[in-house]
C-alpha cells in the first residue's frame, strides 16, 4: 500500500467494457522526506487509480497497485493496476502527528 494525494481526476468515454461506470483519479504519491520525517515529499510521477470510495481532489489516500488492485470489491476481472483502498484520517510518523484530514 502506498499513500498519495488526489490532484484529478481522468474522463475517458471510450475504455475497456469492464472499466464502464468506474469514476478515475489522478494521484501524486507521497513519500515521508528523509531529511525530515515531519513532512511528505511528493513523488516525481503520477498514477490513476480506480476510486472505490468517493475520495476527493486535495484528499490524502491508500492506494495499492499490481495483482492486489484486482481483489478491490468487483475489480477482478477488470484490466486495473492501481485502485484507492482508503482515505486517510491521520498519519503519525516517530510518535509526531505529520497529517490530519480534520486540520
Amino acid at each position: 500500500m502506498f499513500l498519495a494525494r488526489v490532484e484529478g481526476s481522468v474522463v475517458s468515454t471510450k475504455k475497456d467494457a469492464n472499466m464502464s461506470g468506474r469514476k478515475l483519479l489522478l494521484l501524486r504519491p507521497q513519500l515521508v522526506d528523509d531529511k525530515d520525517p515531519t513532512k511528505f515529499r511528493a513523488g516525481q510521477n503520477t498514477v490513476i487509480a480506480v476510486d472505490t470510495l468517493g475520495a476527493g481532489i486535495g484528499e490524502l489516500v491508500m492506494f495499492c497497485q499490481g495483482s492486489s488492485a484486482r481483489l478491490a470489491g468487483g475489480l477482478r476481472e477488470a484490466p486495473v493496476d492501481a485502485v484507492v483502498i482508503g482515505i486517510v484520517d491521520v498519519v503519525d510518523v516517530l510518535g509526531k502527528e505529520i497529517y490530519n484530514a480534520k486540520s
